[in-house]
């Protein structure tokens, strides 16, 4: 064996071997237990990340050793490639979409096969792929038959940036969820997947999925936001119709003096269509479609609003209601009308003393001051008893929401309901990299599918973004142009949005079971098999996009009876963020790690020698620059030392702060792993390793290591089957190292001790295996094995080895923890007095003190007491 580990020649001779023996590759085997592993697949941003390589390296440990438990293993690996990520970065560096995407997805499949990972690569996918989106297509147009997805005219959310529509869960505090700038509202047709068909059954669901995190099933259930309360009919004086409210405070319906609706509400336009408020009214609206439009941002805003003309009718007590247009309520929040009680309502209650407006107090407190109106500072949410409210006065609030509703109810004017705070999914995108949606627009048919037979409607991937970045799918003859196949019309015309990015992510896990399948979206028989997912890996960050959406479409995909499961993942990590601090030069702003010249605590700029600001640990962003090259890792550690950090410096679901002296002690680990193996190698030539019992042994030393390997296979493979604590797992086998490292191992030594070692050694690479897999092939073959240690089995304990001969003692001294040793299991009381005693650590804490008392425990414990 060389002297040092090297993984430059090591490691890509055993990715070849893999490859060249199709050891990953996956198939349908019914006498075996399946697993399905999946970490969330990438975008094609150009290269891989380290929350890349941490998520990955997760994911490869879990998989390789469930292959060792005998698991019949899926693990495969493509590409989120469709979408706005792709299409900015595309404009950023002046290329097309296509081949910038094409271009990224071979040097990142390279780079995740430089580490090592244990993909099934024949599984492949990239949604960008006509023989993928075909079947998003085909279920798009069977929605379509099923009145699962419609379109109509509505205010969405645009950003101007990206040129295109986003769905209320991509607008993250206001700013859109990619380039971060401003949200506003404008007023297009779009298509729109009825999730909301879903809201209960996705939320009752989060209570079913035990192997999910709380925190991200609480996050899916506030988001769906379930609410229970009324829905009331206000009649629009001088019309017919009516306006719905949705309220969880019926028992104040008596004190709603004005009602407001949403700026985007459709009856703000009309209501207003043709009276003197009408530019004023269209003018307020153009004013806060500019605005952010989310539940926490308008609580920045003073509340304001315009009199759209019109009013409405209270129908608890026939009041004559104004009707305004207000920037404090919202579409996304019932029915985008609120019945506005501003003595009950702080919000109401601005509004009102603001525009002068009725307040009338309709629940009095049960004790104390009654409240008046007139010299009210503030509304009154409490509960208590009703008053100014009819037949209701007295009643208590709480028993009156019920009795209310039961009236209204009965003259047909409201009704008890629920209210989500989820909507219907927008999925239109007026961008060119995506799916195109496969509908015809017709002047005498209107919406027409697209015949299945004329399926997959292929992107023009020789097609250039205009000048602007937009769409280049609205002027181009050739593919805009239809005939109408319901009644052949010459001058029909395809539609040129095209889907959401989200939904190819939405469905690419069960096309994973059958990526070749070109008779259907994917194949039932190999689907039954391989799903649902026994463990997905991802960040929380997608908690409500990616995972919601993936809920949804496993029920759509139930309903139209595809599948006969509504969960798409048993289980579910999300893995912490990898961290770094970040290095600031008041000359050259926010600088890399390379640039700064770092010792003793303090940093220099290499480029003008200024002292550098050491900031502190935050996520690592390419925008503070505060990030580490995989690569660079790669071509001075190699894959294993890289993934050895990664699971060795935090558990799984933690961040992970980096530590380049972290990888420095990963690095030496392995080194003197190597070592250790190459000695075992030569000094147990001719021995086989030991696999009886612990009382079959006679040499102290080989009973110690026997115990202690045994106790660190148990602990190893708890920590990765329980928990995936791979940290923990990892030290466990540097204590058995070291124990090893503890035992002299030459060539007189006996028998028993070089057997023992033997076995130690091989448990010691096969624990390792899943962690370092090319460093274990490689010592594994040096060893003399004829099959590679990826198909190996995992290792197992004996219950009896697990027990030591040793005791841990604890020491005291006047009651307070100082020093803990291990003895002889048989030593006598006098024995462990004396060895408390002559304990160095203890002896500092005597200090020459006269010793009054000694007490020894049940052989755990001594206390000294001086």
């Amino acid at each position: 064996m060389d002297d040092r580990y090297n993984p430059e020649k090591v490691e890509s001779r055993w990715q070849e071997y893999w490859e060249k023996n199709h050891i990953f590759r996956a198939s349908e085997d019914k006498s075996k237990s399946k697993y399905y592993l999946l970490e969330m697949f990438p975008y094609p941003s150009g290269k891989i990340h380290m929350g890349h390589v941490r998520n990955y390296t997760i994911g490869d440990v879990v998989a390789r050793y469930k292959r060792m438990n005998g698991y019949n293993v899926l693990h495969p690996m493509g590409w989120d490639a469709f979408g706005m990520p792709a299409e900015n970065a595309a404009i950023d560096n002046k290329t097309h979409p296509a081949t910038w995407t094409y271009q990224n997805i071979s040097t990142m499949q390279s780079q995740l096969k430089r580490m090592g990972f244990s993909y099934d690569w024949e599984r492949e996918v990239a949604t960008c792929k006509p023989e993928y989106y075909r079947w998003e297509q085909w279920l798009f147009l069977k929605m379509l038959e099923k009145d699962m997805v419609y379109r109509k005219e509505s205010y969405v959310n645009w950003c101007e940036h990206c040129q295109t529509v986003l769905a209320n869960e991509q607008v993250e505090s206001d700013l859109c969820w990619r380039c971060g700038e401003m949200v506003q509202q404008k007023k297009l047709w779009q298509w729109f997947f009825r999730i909301t068909d879903y809201a209960d059954d996705l939320l009752v669901y989060c209570d079913n999925l035990p192997g999910w995190p709380e925190k991200v099933t609480l996050m899916q259930k506030n988001w769906i936001g379930k609410s229970t309360g009324s829905e009331i009919s206000f009649k629009i004086e001088g019309q017919e119709d009516y306006i719905k409210v949705f309220t969880t405070r019926p028992d104040t319906l008596f004190g709603a003096t004005f009602m407001c609706l949403a700026p985007e509400h459709p009856l703000v336009e009309s209501l207003s269509k043709g009276r003197p408020q009408e530019a004023q009214v269209a003018a307020f609206v153009d004013k806060i479609s500019k605005q952010e439009r989310s539940s926490s941002s308008i609580e920045k805003y003073e509340k304001e609003g315009v009199f759209v003309g019109a009013w409405c009718i209270n129908p608890a007590n026939g009041r004559r209601m104004p009707i305004y247009t207000a920037n404090f309520a919202l579409m996304e929040y019932g029915t985008g009308a609120v019945m506005s009680v501003p003595a009950h309502d702080q919000r109401d209650f601005d509004f009102a003393k603001k525009y002068n407006l009725d307040i009338v107090v309709v629940i009095q407190p049960k004790e104390g001051t009654p409240l008046d109106s007139a010299t009210m500072t503030e509304a009154c949410p409490d509960p208590g008893l009703l008053a100014n409210s009819g037949k209701y006065d007295g009643m208590d609030n709480s028993e009156a929401m019920d009795k209310i509703t039961d009236w209204l109810e009965k003259e047909g004017l409201g009704k008890k309901t629920i209210s989500f705070r989820l909507r219907d999914w927008g999925i239109s995108r007026q961008r060119y990299w995506g799916t195109p949606i496969p509908v015809i627009h017709c002047q005498t048919c209107g919406v027409v599918p697209t015949p299945e037979s004329d399926l997959p409607i292929v992107l023009p991937e020789d097609a250039h973004l205009l000048e602007n970045g937009g769409s280049p799918l609205p002027t181009l003859d050739f593919f805009k142009k239809a005939t109408c196949p319901k009644c052949g019309r010459a001058d029909a015309k395809r539609d040129t949005d095209t889907m959401d990015t989200f939904v190819e992510s939405s469905w690419y896990f069960i096309r994973y079971c059958s990526p070749h399948c070109d008779t259907a979206m994917f194949d039932k028989e190999a689907v039954k098999y391989w799903m649902p997912v026994d463990q997905y890996i991802g960040g929380v960050e997608h908690a409500i996009l990616h995972l919601l959406y993936s809920r949804y479409f496993m029920r759509v995909l139930n309903t139209l009876g595809l599948i006969d499961f509504k969960e798409p993942f048993t289980n579910l990590l999300t893995q912490g963020m990898v961290l770094k601090e970040t290095l600031k030069c008041p000359e050259h702003n926010y600088i890399f790690p390379e640039e700064a010249q770092i010792a003793d605590g303090k940093a220099t700029c290499k480029k003008c020698g200024n002292d550098v600001e050491i900031g502190r640990v935050i996520k690592m962003s390419k925008s503070k620059k505060n990030v580490i090259d995989p690569n660079d890792l790669l071509n001075r550690y190699g894959a294993d030392i890289t993934r050895l950090f990664c699971l060795f410096a935090s558990p799984p679901e933690k961040g992970l702060e980096w530590n380049d002296d972290g990888v420095e002690g990963c690095y030496r680990f392995i080194n003197r792993v190597w070592r250790l193996a190459a000695t075992c190698i030569e000094i147990t030539k001719g021995a086989k390793p030991y696999s009886g019992s612990l009382s079959q042994l006679s040499d102290s030393d080989a009973k110690k290591l026997y115990t202690k390997a045994h106790q660190t296979i148990k602990k190893v493979t708890d920590d990765i089957d329980g928990s995936f604590h791979f940290n923990t797992a990892i030290s466990a086998v540097m204590e058995l190292v070291n124990a090893m490292y503890s035992v002299e191992l030459t060539s007189n030594s006996s028998d028993e001790v070089k057997s023992v070692a033997l076995f130690c050694i091989e448990h010691i690479i096969l624990l390792l295996s899943p962690i370092v897999p090319h460093f274990a092939e490689e010592v594994w073959m040096l060893m003399g094995k004829s099959e590679g240690i990826t198909e190996q089995k995992w290792s197992t304990y004996r219950e009896d080895a697990l027990l030591s001969d040793e005791i841990l003692v604890v020491v005291q001294v006047n009651g307070k923890l100082r020093s803990k040793f291990s003895i002889d299991a048989e030593s006598s009381d006098e024995l462990i007095q004396k060895t408390a005693l002559a304990d160095e650590v203890v002896q500092k804490y005597i200090d020459g003190k006269a010793i009054k008392k000694v007490i020894v425990v049940r052989k755990k414990l001594v206390n000294i007491v001086v």
